[in-house]
């Protein structure tokens, strides 16, 4: 956890641990992986190494190679000269032989050597694994090595082509000959080698040609023009370093965009330690949005005028109250544990940090674990709090939903409090969501209060609230508070035939047929007025009498709908004791409210709904919304005892929603097989290995056998190997709920962009 940057003045350029934490490096790495000062494994680097069919397929061929050069040099290939006598005239040769008569001839051998020479290099490439030891050796490699190892190469290759040039001993290859060969017999004569500059321009040629794949392999363009590129960029920018040149302490980004004085300020206040980390992230948020939309100017005279403090959080805040979990706000991360070595886990994964991330929480996170086995501790805290941090940044808003007293943080950590149940509550929920739309706030009420339930259609419920919001807010422009919505559900004649009777005019002609319809339907086999009224009743217990609009106390009144537009902090506490069934109501109506706002229109930050307890919330148009929130810069966390506390018929669609699952110790068998079908399977190799009892047929042999097992003790046997690739669960439902050990859990995920974790072991305590 990085330390409170302190106020203190200090020299004007000494090392701050916020200018240590920005400039720590934060390797590109696989998802879920902590980047802060992340280094690869060292066993990862190993992994990297050459396979032994590589290194195999690399000298076979090329001992072949040599053969078979060494044959056709000493002429022992059969029909060694055959399609050259059939390509060359007859005049070149002695009747009935391979000799030469004149200097066509020779030459002509000395063009066959080197075309022969170049097919059995090409074919030595195709057929052997060059390929993959170049790209080990040298692409893979960053400039300038690439470059490097390259021209180390191509020197090599040049002293066998020019081997007097580099003073060594040996013969040259068939390049140089063979070429010069094949341009004497094409102008008939040795004089054209008179002319220096003929002679100069061939060597020259041979030169590039043998420099060309080099260049190549070596990235020598590319890296030149960056080269070349960074020298008029120093050029411009005068006696100041460049951007790669600089920390991210320095703002290399600013510098770059020329943005000199503004990144000055901004490198003074980091090193005085006036900046912590999340004014760092907050400031480099506003810039990245500032480029995006060309308001660099804008962006300059905000951070002269207010420095590190620019674009402070409405709250005032620059920091939480306390931490419990590392946080790195430029990497978005907040780290969970240790991802735990094993058989299982990549080597890249293993003793790594594991950490979570928006873009993993944009896929929806569903964790399922009994009481006390550190949900709320390891897994919900850490996540609102980073959530926290990022609201503080500018770049996300956080809704955490939980029961009273739960330790999600202290309430001076959060922009809005509401505590349902508490009249000393200063903010109370909006069960509309600041909606005008009737229909809409009919859907939030009806999938609020019967969305669990079979027995009544959502539809229906829908429609039956519908017909009596839209009537009322046309005569009170506004909606009615729960305990009036109940005695229209209930269908109390005092409060329908007032509300009739303030319809009668012309214009609410439309809204007195909907009532009217309404008022037929109530009563029927199939109304669901009165199941409606029934779960409306636990909402407007005395409890609750101050609450959802039903009081005329100072708390106001917080629409769900302000997450999509304000980076915010909102802790909603329910009941803990006593309202049960009415804390699963308030749940589902939140979960199914942010699944409304989160999905409506465009905004630039991340929002996320955290449900310390998700029991009853989960229904089948949640689950819907949820697969439609990856594309909207959303996500839920949700957090389960058991599976069974969501519908069955959900089991499946709630797992294929949620993009990153994690699985407590101490689950059940039966919540565990859940977990293994929806992490599938793998296949594995296995070795089946079985032994054979030798029985001799000769007397000398069976001697020996029967030496050989008086010394050992054992039967001479042979081995008879099996390997087979088997398909098996990644994690069977018995590992799971028997073999995870307390503190631990196996988490997988999933990235926005498509990126996949496999399911390993967590640490939850280291």
């Amino acid at each position: 956890m990085l330390p409170p940057a302190s106020s203190a003045s200090q020299p004007p350029h000494p090392r701050s641990p916020v200018a240590d934490w920005l400039d720590e490096p934060r390797p590109a790495a696989e998802p879920g992986i902590w980047r802060h000062g992340y280094r690869q494994p060292k066993a990862a680097r190993q992994e990297q190494r050459l396979a032994p069919v590589t290194i195999v397929g690399f000298f076979v061929p090329l001992a072949a190679g040599l053969l078979v050069w060494s044959l056709w040099r000493h002429g022992s290939i059969p029909y060694q000269w055959a399609v050259l006598k059939l390509l060359t005239p007859d005049g070149w040769w002695w009747a009935g032989t391979t000799s030469p008569k004149g200097y066509q001839g020779a030459e002509a051998m000395t063009v066959a050597d080197g075309v022969f020479f170049a097919i059995l290099v090409y074919a030595m490439a195709r057929l052997g694994s060059w390929r993959d030891i170049v790209r080990h050796v040298v692409t893979r490699r960053p400039q300038p090595a690439r470059a490097l190892i390259a021209a180390l190469g191509a020197l090599i290759a040049l002293s066998f082509v020019f081997p007097k040039a580099f003073g060594v001993g040996w013969g040259a290859l068939p390049v140089q000959d063979p070429l010069f060969s094949l341009i004497v017999l094409i102008t008939g004569s040795y004089d054209v080698f008179a002319s220096v500059l003929v002679t100069d321009t061939l060597y020259a040629l041979i030169t590039l040609l043998v420099l060309w794949p080099f260049a190549r392999i070596g990235g020598w363009w590319s890296f030149a023009r960056q080269k070349l590129a960074a020298r008029e960029r120093a050029k411009a920018e005068g006696p100041t370093q460049t951007a790669a040149e600089r920390r991210p302490s320095q703002w290399p980004e600013l510098r770059e965009a020329g943005q000199h004085q503004a990144a000055d300020l901004l490198t003074t206040e980091v090193h005085t330690g006036r900046m912590n980390d999340v004014d760092c992230a907050r400031v480099g948020h506003m810039w990245t949005m500032a480029r995006a939309q060309a308001r660099l100017s804008s962006f300059t005279d905000t951070v002269l005028r207010e420095a590190g403090a620019a674009w402070t959080h409405p709250s005032g805040a620059r920091d939480l109250p306390g931490r419990t979990a590392r946080h790195d706000l430029l990497a978005g991360q907040v780290r969970l544990g240790q991802w735990v070595a094993g058989e299982r886990t990549p080597l890249a994964y293993g003793g790594a940090g594991a950490a979570l991330a928006p873009d993993t929480l944009g896929t929806s996170l569903l964790a399922v674990g009994p009481s006390g086995s550190g949900k709320t501790r390891h897994l919900i805290r850490p996540v609102v709090e980073a959530l926290g941090l990022q609201a503080l940044a500018g770049q996300c808003a956080v809704v955490a939903v939980c029961a009273a007293g739960t330790p999600l943080g202290p309430d001076s950590g959060f922009d809005v409090v509401v505590r349902l149940g508490d009249p000393a509550s200063v903010h109370d929920l909006d069960p509309y969501a600041d909606s005008d739309d009737p229909d809409e706030a009919a859907a939030f009420l009806a999938e609020g209060l019967a969305g669990d339930l079979d027995t009544v259609s959502g539809q229906r419920a829908v429609t039956a609230l519908a017909q009596l919001l839209g009537p009322f807010k046309a005569v009170h422009r506004r909606f009615p508070a729960l305990p009036e919505l109940r005695e229209l559900l209930e269908g109390d004649p005092s409060a329908l035939d007032a509300l009739r009777v303030a319809l009668a005019a012309d214009e609410h002609t439309v809204m007195r047929r909907e009532l009217d319809a309404r008022l037929r339907q109530a009563g029927s086999a199939g109304d669901p007025g009165p199941i409606l009224a029934d779960r409306l009743a636990l909402l407007v217990r005395p409890a609750f009498a101050e609450f959802f609009g039903a009081g005329a106390g100072s708390a106001r009144p917080f629409s769900l709908r302000a997450v999509a537009h304000h980076p915010l902090r909102v802790r909603i506490d329910v009941p803990d004791r006593g309202h049960e069934e009415a804390s699963r109501i308030i749940t589902r109506l939140v979960l199914t409210q942010f699944g409304a706002v989160a999905t409506a229109g465009e905004r630039n930050h991340f929002v996320c709904l955290v449900l310390d307890d998700a029991t009853g919330a989960v229904t089948a148009e949640s689950v819907r919304r949820m697969q439609r929130l990856r594309s909207r810069n959303a996500g839920v966390v949700l957090a389960l005892r058991t599976v069974g506390d969501v519908p069955e018929a959900l089991h499946g669609p709630l797992y294929a929603a949620v993009g990153c699952r994690m699985a407590f110790s101490g689950v059940s068998t039966w919540d565990g097989g859940r977990f293994a079908e929806a992490w599938g399977t793998q296949w594995v190799e296995t070795r089946d290995v079985a032994r054979h009892t030798v029985f001799a047929d000769q007397p000398m042999t069976r001697a020996i056998h029967a030496l050989r097992k008086l010394v050992t003790g054992k039967a001479v046997t042979t081995e008879a190997v099996t390997v087979r690739q088997v398909e098996r669960e990644r994690w069977s439902a018995s590992e799971l709920a028997h073999a995870v050990p307390a503190g631990h859990a196996v988490l997988s995920l999933t990235s926005v962009r498509g990126e996949h974790a496999p399911p390993l072991l967590v640490d939850l305590r280291a």
